[in-house]
């Protein structure tokens, strides 16, 4: 009998067990901004970190802040496993990010930017502008800025301008009066999202042949004056304010896409959540703004650079200050047959991207589209972006008269006036277009192809963990299985049946999907492990995703851990399980890989008595995935790709002692480390070398 056995029982619905998932996922976007301090990472990509952070936390803001100040100002917020109060979660909050926003730009001006500087790369303040440098702003600004520049005075026939989401506006004191002989004393400038925010200078008004750039906010601070003639600017300071960015749309609407084009206009003028300010404004304009907002002063960031450091992205022609290029590997399967069709009825086509290249899955469709054999064209669309070869081929398809079922999500956050531009390009063509099913977001990631084989019909499938984004594909990792597998591509095509039409829950032979039969599997595959241990017999569980919320299998982890089943979860951002804690989760061992790509792969594996149950799935192991999503779990069934998803997707991953943060108990990460005499192992590098063609 296992020791474990004879503890006593823990209580597993203690709040004390669980971490709070904004906090955690804000632990995720910390690490992300750790990546702008590793020197491992060349400059430039450095630098993007930093400015990926920026964008993360505005997105936590947009959703996270927002639906937590919602509940709270509702009285409808109810606490997760964790038992926090939104109220306390919020305050927590404030004060991680007050002190992140504050090393974020000690790490930009102290750190990136003189180093970017030795490298070549300048970022020029206005006073570093030689004579030459001015001249060709001041005709820059009068020629391409001022034209499209509306200043607002503030008085009572000009009230407080209702400003967009994340724009970048300047607040401006005036002296002197104007033409009207008003003096107001202050104007907001907008500065219009048709400007860049960041311009290079050209070359030869630069005498070092360096990269030379200014911010759009520079350029304005220089001229702010020319927009109020005869009077004077006595300051010009940068802000933006935040809002709530989540979408709510009535799911008994009789056209979901007209109801979502209608609250994307919303969005973009949402409850104010935070207050983004250069940190040399004024405390009564900082206070004045605030009180516009109907902010408080913990809502108020001050910047010490730009306000809007997402749109600072940019590339400089020095491959020394990006990372190496490389070459998706095509797998030899698909290299060796000139039709892909004659590859997979070899046997199943393992994808592993970005080491592997998306072509396969594209090719597929190309040639499903011109081939006269094929009959039906069905694939889900989460998100797929505006210039998308899977589009055009799809539309193709459906003017060569095949019968093409596109099953469109209107809701991807984000995404969503994309998808809806998808679906009108794919109907026009001819395609049947269906939004999936009320109330359940389809995140399902599937392609069926119908092929007359013979006096007979063939199916073809593809299944994946990530979306039809050929640009997402070069740098998220995420499994892809092509396959004619009969089992598998019977289960896909049940699963269209279900979504397009109505009728009960599909009966699945190989496939596992949400809201179905996904979370029982999962419940009932972990009390297998936890029985075995019990046993005395071998027990283990390896699982790879995105997030960990879903409170009945983070209880279940816990009792398999109890049981002594070994467990080791690879978690690329939220996890609200607690591992290390002595009698409740000392088995279990939880880490994060944060590096060149976004970790993207949901596996799942279970030792099963020695049969090693290996599943990739679309899902997380979150309430929303496995219960209010369409979801998809499918299994690796040839012994051959079932190693090497075991090897490269998960055992890659647990050697990884360079680009892993552990978890602690506490809810803290640290970084692994390579031990005394160990070699660094960087679980991604090496699946480049491995995979790729260099």
């Amino acid at each position: 009998m296992n020791a474990n056995a004879n503890q006593p029982s823990m209580d597993l619905s203690n709040p004390d067990n669980y971490i709070n998932r904004e906090l955690s996922l804000l632990q995720f976007n910390l690490r992300v901004l750790e990546q702008a301090m590793d020197e491992r990472h060349p400059l430039m990509e450095r630098l993007n970190f930093l400015l990926i952070f920026s964008s993360n936390m505005d997105e936590f803001f947009e959703i996270r802040v927002a639906g937590l100040r919602n509940q709270m100002e509702t009285g409808t917020g109810t606490p997760g496993p964790d038992g926090m109060l939104p109220q306390e979660v919020l305050a927590e909050i404030s004060r991680i990010t007050h002190e992140a926003v504050q090393r974020q730009y000690h790490i930009l001006q102290d750190i990136l930017l003189p180093a970017l500087a030795e490298e070549g790369v300048h970022f020029l303040r206005r006073e570093h502008w030689t004579e030459a440098q001015a001249e060709w702003v001041k005709k820059y600004f009068r020629d391409q800025v001022y034209p499209v520049l509306t200043p607002i005075a503030l008085d009572p026939a000009h009230p407080f301008p209702r400003l967009v989401n994340k724009s970048l506006n300047f607040i401006v004191p005036l002296d002197g009066k104007d033409a009207f002989g008003r003096s107001t004393g202050l104007a907001i400038v907008p500065a219009p999202r048709s400007l860049p925010r960041l311009i290079r200078l050209p070359d030869e008004v630069c005498e070092n042949g360096d990269d030379n750039f200014i911010f759009l906010s520079s350029m304005i601070h220089a001229h702010v004056s020319d927009l109020f003639p005869g009077m004077k600017a006595t300051g010009c300071y940068q802000f933006r304010v935040t809002r709530n960015a989540d979408l709510e749309v009535d799911e008994d609407v009789e056209d979901l896409a007209s109801a979502l084009k209608g609250e994307l206009l919303s969005r973009r003028y949402g409850d104010e959540v935070r207050l983004e300010v250069a940190d040399n404004c004024p405390q009564h304009l900082i206070d004045y703004l605030l009180e516009q907002f109907e902010l408080g002063q913990v809502d108020a960031y001050k910047a010490n650079g730009p306000v809007n450091l997402a749109r600072m992205f940019t590339s400089v022609n020095r491959p020394r200050l990006h990372y190496p290029p490389f070459t998706p590997r095509v797998p030899a399967p698909v290299r060796k047959y000139e039709s892909i069709f004659d590859a997979i009825d070899q046997g199943d086509i393992l994808l592993h991207h970005p080491f592997e290249s998306f072509s396969p899955v594209v090719n597929l469709l190309a040639e499903a589209a011109r081939d006269p054999k094929v009959l039906a064209i069905k694939q889900t669309l989460y998100r797929t972006g505006t210039n998308s070869e899977i589009l055009d081929h799809l539309e193709t398809a459906a003017r060569n008269g095949k019968e093409v079922i596109a099953v469109v999500e209107l809701r991807a956050r984000f995404d969503e006036e994309s998808n809806i531009e998808g679906a009108r390009r794919l109907q026009e063509a001819g395609a049947i277009v269906v939004y999936g099913v009320v109330g359940y977001k389809t995140h399902s990631k599937m392609l069926l192809v119908l092929r007359r084989d013979g006096d007979g019909m063939k199916r073809y499938a593809h299944l994946g963990t990530g979306n039809y984004h050929t640009k997402t594909t070069k740098f998220y990792t995420d499994y892809g299985l092509l396959t004619a597998e009969p089992g598998i591509c019977q289960d896909v095509h049940k699963i269209f049946q279900e979504l397009t039409g109505m009728g009960k829950a599909a009966r699945l032979k190989q496939l596992k999907h949400a809201p179905f039969t996904l979370h029982p599997s999962l419940m009932e595959w972990i009390e297998f492990e936890t029985e075995q241990a019990r046993a005395g017999k071998p027990a283990r569980i390896i699982a790879k995703f995105n997030s960990l919320t879903e409170e009945h299998i983070m209880q279940a982890l816990y009792r398999a851990s109890q049981a002594g089943v070994e467990i080791d979860l690879i978690v690329r951002g939220i996890c609200c399980l607690r591992p290390g804690i002595p009698g409740l989760s000392e088995n279990i061992r939880v880490r994060s890989i944060i590096g060149r790509f976004l970790e993207h792969t949901r596996i799942y594996h279970f030792h099963h008595a020695g049969e090693d149950l290996v599943y990739c799935a679309s899902a997380d192991w979150m309430d929303r995935n496995l219960f209010n999503r369409v979801e998809t779990c499918f299994p690796v069934n040839d012994p051959k790709l079932k190693k090497q998803i075991l090897e490269e997707g998960l055992h890659f991953y647990l050697r990884d002692n360079t680009q892993a943060w552990l978890l602690s108990a506490d809810g803290s990460y640290r970084r692994a480390e390579p031990a005394p005499g160990e070699e660094p192992f960087l679980a991604q590098q090496a699946l480049l070398e491995a995979l790729s063609n260099g």
